[in-house]
């Protein structure tokens, strides 16, 4: 088998008469076989970055949001995906972030997020979100949403969480962050700002 058989334009990998191939693994340890098998450790991670304007907030309802990152990993035991933003802030006040998964309640202070679909929420749009998908499938991709995170109509949010993983090396995993924003009474008036920032680390 040759990974890297190149002439002055053209390369190829090539393989004759390869007998194992594939990826055994255990709880501790995991062997990729073959000829072609690179050698070389990835951690690919793409956030779909964007600027959103979600308007005036009300007491009266909950408003919403998503956005979307991806994740895949090669040659490691796994990756994690930390979320190490401020919740929302307006000049020197921060938005009442959820420490707990918690149901949203227009009229009361709070921000959170998760990383599942929504399909049925009081005071949500209808399927908001979505389940992380694994692509090209379940059998080569295995990130998951984390535990506290990974709860339909639950949100949360606390800096420095893991919110997304996986335990042992994957095919791409897409996942939706979906967020909420409630405000009550006594909520501060201005401008909110908050800047997502998401820190991927692959595990060995």
């Amino acid at each position: 088998g040759d990974l890297n058989e190149c002439s002055t334009s053209y390369c190829a990998k090539d393989s004759a008469g390869e007998t194992a191939v594939g990826n055994p693994s255990s709880a501790n340890y995991q062997a990729h076989a073959g000829f072609n098998t690179d050698r070389t450790p990835y951690l690919q991670f793409i956030v779909n970055g964007t600027s959103i304007n979600i308007g005036v907030l009300s007491t009266g309802s909950t408003t919403t949001t998503t956005a979307t990152f991806s994740v895949k990993n090669y040659l490691s035991s796994g990756y994690s995906v930390v979320t190490v933003s401020s919740p929302p802030q307006n000049n020197a006040y921060t938005m009442h972030n959820l420490t707990s998964p918690t149901a949203s309640s227009a009229g009361t202070e709070q921000f959170g997020i998760n990383l599942v679909i929504n399909p049925s929420c009081t005071g949500l749009p209808t399927n908001l979100g979505s389940n992380p998908v694994q692509v090209p499938s379940s059998a080569f991709s295995f990130g998951v949403a984390a535990s506290g995170y990974n709860t339909a109509c639950q949100f949360k949010y606390v800096p420095g969480d893991t919110v997304a993983s996986s335990n042992s090396s994957s095919g791409e995993t897409d996942y939706t962050i979906s967020y909420i924003y409630n405000i009550s009474n006594i909520t501060p008036g201005g401008t909110y700002t908050f800047n997502d920032v998401l820190v991927a680390t692959a595990t060995f």
